[in-house]
Order: C-alpha cells, then sequence, then structure tokens
C-alpha cells in the first residue's frame, strides 16, 4: 500500500484535536442561542461569543468591537468589496485590486463593474507581487477602495501591504486585504499593516469550515450584506455559529502561539522540497518569489510539456495530495489567471503544480514525494509530442 502525504495545506487544513475540544461543548451542554438572553443558557452562549471575539482580536491586534464573525473567508471578501462599495457609492465608483486575488475578490469586482463600477485591475511582477507605485498611478478622484492580498495562494508571494496601506491613507481611500492566506504562515497585525479591513477563513490554519471572520476598523463605514436580525451588533444577520466561532478562536490563538517555531519548519520543508525538484528534474520553473517574499509553506511549479490534471492523478495513485492551483478553481479547464498574470504561456501554465506543506508534514512525506514526482514527470513528458521534439533537438 502506498504513502499517504497531504501536500495541499494552501486548500484547507485538518482540524486539530485542541480545535474540536473547543468545539464539542456548543454543539452539546451550551447549545443556547446568543441573542436569547432572557435565560442562563442563552447568556453562557452570549459570554462565550465574547470571549470567542477577543481571542480573535488578540491575535491580530484588533480591538473587540473590530471583530464580525463571517460563513467564510468568501463572504468576508464579499462583504468587504460590495459592502464598501455601496457605502462610499455617493464619494465614488472606482475600485482598485490586482490581477492575482483570489476568485471571491475578482468575482465581488466583476458583479461591481455589471452595476456602474469602474475596476482597476492591477498587474503583478514575474514573481507575482504588486508594484506601489502603479496602485497609486491608477487612484483617481473616483477611487473609494483598494484591495490587495496579503499572500496569493497559488505561488505564495507576499505583497507589500504597509507600503500600499500608506498610500491608502495619503488619499483617504479605504484599503482592504484579504489575508486567508497569511493567518498561520506569516505575522498578522492588522496595526502593523495598517489595514482597515481585513478577511480570514477558519479551515485554512487548523479551524472548522464555514466561519470566518472579517475584521472592520473602527470608523469604516461598511453596508450590510445579509440582512435579517440583528447579529453581529447589527451588521451580519444569522444566528451566530458559537461552535464555530469556538474553534476559530482556539485555531487561530495556536497559530498565533507557535507561529514563529512553525514558520521556521515550514520554510525548512519547503526549501528541500524546491532544491529537489530543481535537482531533480529539468524542465521545471519554479513560480513565486524566492526567500521571504514567499509564504513559509507554498511550493509551486511550472513543469514544460505536460499537465497538471495528468500530475495531479498520477500523484494520487501514489497517495500524495496536491493541486493544480486555487481549490475553488479546481473544475475549470483554463490555466491558472495567477500564472497568466506572472507571464506564463498557457501551455506552460497548464503544466503546473502546487505543494503546500503544514506543520505535519515531515522530512519522510517530503522525501517520498521527491521519489515519486520525478519518473511521473518523465512517463508524462515521454507520451509528448512535444517533449519527444526536444529530444530529437539534443541529439
Amino acid at each position: 500500500m502506498n504513502k499517504s502525504v497531504y501536500l495541499d495545506n494552501n486548500a484547507t487544513t485538518y482540524m486539530k484535536k485542541e480545535v474540536l475540544d473547543a468545539m464539542l461543548p456548543y454543539y452539546g451542554e451550551y447549545f443556547g442561542n446568543p441573542s436569547s438572553k432572557f435565560y442562563e443558557v442563552g447568556r453562557i452562549a452570549e459570554k462565550a461569543v465574547y470571549g470567542f471575539r477577543k481571542t480573535v482580536a488578540d491575535a491580530i491586534g484588533a480591538k473587540i468591537n473590530e471583530i464580525y464573525f463571517t460563513g467564510s473567508g468568501c463572504e468576508a471578501d464579499n462583504w468587504a468589496i460590495k459592502g464598501i462599495a455601496d457605502a462610499y457609492r455617493n464619494k465614488g465608483n472606482h475600485i482598485i485590486t490586482s490581477s492575482i486575488e483570489h476568485h471571491a475578490i475578482l468575482g465581488a469586482c466583476e458583479f461591481l463593474e455589471k452595476h456602474g463600477y469602474d475596476v482597476t485591475y492591477l498587474p503583478v511582477n514575474e514573481y507575482g507581487i504588486v508594484n506601489p507605485d502603479d496602485v497609486e498611478k491608477a487612484i483617481t478622484d473616483k477611487t473609494i477602495l483598494i484591495s490587495v492580498m496579503t499572500a496569493n495562494n497559488e505561488i505564495g508571494s507576499i505583497q507589500p501591504i504597509k507600503a500600499i496601506s500608506e498610500i491608502a491613507k495619503k488619499h483617504k481611500i479605504v484599503f482592504h486585504t484579504d489575508a486567508v492566506q497569511a493567518i498561520g504562515h506569516m505575522p498578522v497585525n492588522v496595526n502593523d499593516l495598517g489595514v482597515d479591513l481585513l478577511s480570514m477563513s477558519g479551515h485554512k490554519f487548523h479551524g472548522p469550515k464555514g466561519v470566518g471572520v472579517l475584521y472592520i476598523k473602527n470608523g469604516i463605514r461598511i453596508s450590510n450584506l445579509i440582512h435579517g436580525g440583528g447579529q453581529e451588533r447589527g451588521k451580519r444577520a444569522a444566528t451566530e455559529n458559537v461552535a464555530g466561532m469556538a474553534g476559530f478562536a482556539k485555531a487561530i490563538e495556536i497559530a498565533a502561539a507557535d507561529l514563529d517555531k512553525n514558520m521556521a519548519e515550514m520554510e525548512r520543508k519547503r526549501d528541500k522540497l524546491i532544491k529537489g525538484i530543481l535537482e531533480k528534474i529539468p524542465y521545471a520553473r519554479l513560480n513565486g518569489p524566492v526567500g521571504e517574499d514567499r509564504l513559509c509553506n507554498n511550493v509551486n511549479f511550472s513543469f514544460k510539456y505536460i499537465e497538471g490534471e495528468s500530475i495531479l492523478m498520477m500523484l494520487d495513485m501514489k497517495g500524495v495530495a496536491a493541486s493544480s492551483g486555487s481549490a475553488c478553481a479546481s473544475g475549470s479547464l483554463d490555466p491558472s489567471h495567477v500564472l497568466l498574470a506572472i507571464g506564463l504561456p498557457h501551455e506552460i501554465a497548464h503544466g503546473s503544480l502546487r505543494l503546500s506543506v503544514g506543520d505535519d508534514t515531515t522530512d519522510e512525506d517530503i522525501d517520498y514525494v521527491l521519489e515519486v514526482l520525478p519518473p511521473i514527470v518523465e512517463k508524462l513528458r515521454m507520451m509528448s509530442p512535444l517533449y519527444e521534439e526536444v529530444l530529437k533537438a539534443q541529439k
């Protein structure tokens, strides 16, 4: 039987036992609705939610009343984009974002374009990094929002968020960052970053699926995305997911406490994987930056003359779970918009593989992947007419 290796931690992570243990009481003994404050079981839930909110706030340097729980990172992104667009419509209708954002941001912006908004999609350099000068050049007197992700989920490029936030403040423009992929993989403090809004998702750092957070700095106007009851201080209707909040809070507490140690270990394993692939597989291109501008756990390669989907299927047969890009776009046959944005032609972008290590990834896991991946690539290339031409040219 093949070894089982999970290297798709940028798609989702397993839920840690401590997180599950923190959640279980709110499915059973403490099942109350936090909005039902006239009896004890409801008040217990209400008090618990306050504590979860404080834990999240402390982890990112925010105030308790700046934390709003959502149903996902995608919801948090949509709320930030659409909520600010609506709230500041009287000021202008121009939004600035990057060409490599998650589909939650791009989809929200495309929706707004159909409703009279103008969106500028900034280019990135060959490493997938936005130039702050391009941000400032794109600003007009109608610009109401800038949204640039903290770190890219496909190629791991960490963006110059502090520099962009200074530009936004200079021009008095609201600044949002999608930090879904960053939490647990790099320091994230809203005061250091200087952002007005920040999105997170629990399942990216060993928390539960179906719960996210939008940080909204005090003083920022934002319209509601979901209407109904008065939950989340009147800003986000829906009965509170108390168990999910408990899990999110425990997961981010653990991530913050172990961050430096986990980052160092993931960087070491990431670099071992990158070095091994470059040494063992010819015509392999590392996508994204190197060193400190790259997420500690991200590896993304393009292998010329083959397609990424074929690699994934053969890796799966060997017990290795990986991806070719964002899990939210896995049903698409189009090449990654991120890889196209950094200048890769379609045929090379199609041959991409993302391997994302976790804090439970072992050196034996890395060694196993470096053992099975090269022959897979070689086998697929031997079936490629394009590679056959390369071999003929070499002879």
